[in-house]
């Protein structure tokens, strides 16, 4: 017999941890490869995680409800030989440094090249270059420590203003006290909502965030779309949204300017191929980030199905790894709720995110005249690092441009 590891794998980009929700298994169970074993929420998918083993649960490691590192280990199954050999070559790619009972140091090497301020100004004042310092903090993070034991000529200086990586972090994380009374109600964080304010947090403070906002008048696209909407539920069992002409234009946009669909990289930006729409949806009290992918090479008619499947699967919580995964730029439906102006936080590691508004009439002047239209307020948040307002600002005025130009004579929508 051997023992196997199972681990949290990484459930989408950018997701760093999940939280356990509910073990489909327990300790003596025999499952067979790729049976469900624990269902995972973050905060962009409720997953199932597969077994990729034969074998019988040993040990469960971590308890419902905890949040546990991507590469951390959940728990124990107990394999044959010959088949636990055969299923560790085909899982190659799985992370194999985990923490253990020992706690062992990790090679983990992901967060190297993150440094707190702290160290930033201590290495800048004595002169240390930190490509030359090996960090021992979580993920190869270099601590204070580590600068110490790197010179320590200037330890005793450093002892006088230190502080502890623990004191530093629980600083960081310690919230003031606030007073409350028996009529105040106390709302434990779900693990979607800590999940969603950790990655906010990043957001905005890895992020530089710039804002411009532009107004399309879209009253032939309103008319346009009264028309057909009604023929179109009836052929085709949806309904056809504003959101999915937005998409759509939206998609080409980026293909004519390809710098808003591009990542930083700390140094370099990747300029993304496939044009990968990641949309808000919601059940009853969870917010998911699905994907819609190549939705420049969909119809309207395309892309109106995919909103509908993966609003489905988000309200029932089957939406997958694969629904989520690979996003390139985001497009966020605030007019839903009735918001005329708004400014998006990014979806870390993505340029930009565009709030698609509420359509609103208000009066325009045209030739002289008053005249009552249907326009709408588009407002596009940028990664400054990226994008500046020149290429941003003739983004905006081409997604303006080719709205405005939707009318019941435009060809090849559906």
């Amino acid at each position: 017999m051997a023992e196997e590891k199972i681990i949290m794998p990484q459930l989408g980009e950018s997701v760093t941890e999940g939280t356990i929700n509910t073990w489909l298994v327990k300790e003596g169970d025999f499952v067979n490869e790729y049976d469900p074993l624990v269902e995972v929420m973050t905060d962009k998918v409720n997953a199932e995680v597969p077994s990729s083993f034969t074998g019988t649960i040993k040990e469960i490691v971590e308890n419902e409800g905890s949040t546990v590192k991507v590469g951390n280990l959940l728990g124990y199954i107990e394999t044959e030989e010959k088949e636990a050999a055969a299923q560790t070559t085909d899982n190659k790619d799985i992370e194999k440094e985990v923490k253990t009972e020992n706690k062992e140091e990790t090679k983990d090497q992901s967060m190297a090249s993150r440094y707190s301020p702290a160290v930033l100004k201590l290495s800048q004042k004595h002169g240390i270059d930190l490509n030359d310092v090996t960090g021992t903090g979580l993920g190869g993070r270099i601590t204070r420590k580590d600068i110490i034991a790197f010179d320590k000529s200037n330890e005793k200086e450093f002892e006088s203003s230190k502080e502890s990586e623990q004191d530093q972090v629980k600083r960081e994380v310690e919230q003031p006290e606030i007073k409350t009374d028996e009529t105040d109600v106390e709302i434990p964080l779900s693990p979607v909502r800590r999940a969603i304010a950790q990655n906010m947090v990043q957001s905005k403070q890895e992020i530089p965030h710039a804002w411009m906002t532009v107004e399309a008048d879209v009253t032939d696209l309103v008319t346009y779309r009264n028309d057909v909407k009604d023929s179109f539920k009836e052929k085709e069992g949806i309904n056809l949204t504003y959101f999915s002409f937005f998409i759509k234009v939206i998609a080409n946009a980026l293909k004519k300017f390809p710098e808003l669909n591009s990542m930083w990289a700390g140094e370099s930006i990747i300029q993304k191929q496939e044009i990968n729409i990641s949309i808000a949806v919601a059940n009853e009290d969870e917010l998911f980030v699905p994907v819609i992918k190549n939705a420049d090479e969909m119809s309207i008619k395309g892309i109106a199905k995919r909103i509908n499947e993966l609003t489905e699967k988000a309200k029932r919580n089957k939406l997958t790894q694969e629904d989520i995964s690979g996003g390139t730029f985001t497009i966020n439906n605030t007019g839903t709720f009735g918001s005329i102006s708004s400014m998006g936080i990014i979806n870390h590691p993505q340029a930009a995110i565009l709030q698609v508004e509420s359509i609103v009439k208000r009066p325009v002047i045209i030739n002289d005249m008053f005249a009552a239209r249907d326009i709408v307020n588009l407002s596009l948040s940028l990664d400054h690092r990226i994008l500046d307002g020149l290429v941003c600002g003739r983004f905006l005025a081409y997604v303006k441009e080719r709205l405005e130009s939707i009318n019941e004579h435009t060809t090849n929508l559906f």
